[in-house]
């Protein structure tokens, strides 16, 4: 069964100088109010940092969701499912942890 992801607008980040536009912060420099899609934005609309055409941007997908294809999603162990930033927590936090553990063996006598 496949799973519906919420509608949140996509990021759509430039191909000359990396720069992200996020619908939800807009462009406060060109006058683009919070919220606006990248595809409402005006056809004269260039790129805040280097000044790249509309046509040079590139949809990155929707923030804070899961890598891959939703199909994808039910397998492996759960770790499909996961955000980006809580797969980083999930490994670093391990690391750590058995960190944790190592150390603590030169407390045994």
């Amino acid at each position: 069964m496949l799973r519906r992801l919420p509608e949140v607008p996509s990021i759509y980040e430039c191909l000359v100088c990396g720069y992200a536009y996020e619908p939800a912060a807009g462009d406060a420099k060109r006058g683009i109010g919070e919220g606006t899609p990248f595809e409402e934005l005006p056809e004269g609309w260039r790129c805040p940092v280097c000044n790249s055409r509309k046509s040079k941007f590139r949809d990155i997908g929707v923030p804070q969701t899961p890598s891959g294809f939703a199909e994808n999603l039910g397998y492996g162990f759960g770790v499909n499912s996961l955000t980006p930033g809580q797969k980083n927590l999930l490994i670093f936090g391990s690391l750590a942890l058995a960190f944790l553990i190592f150390l603590s063996f030169y407390a045994v006598d």
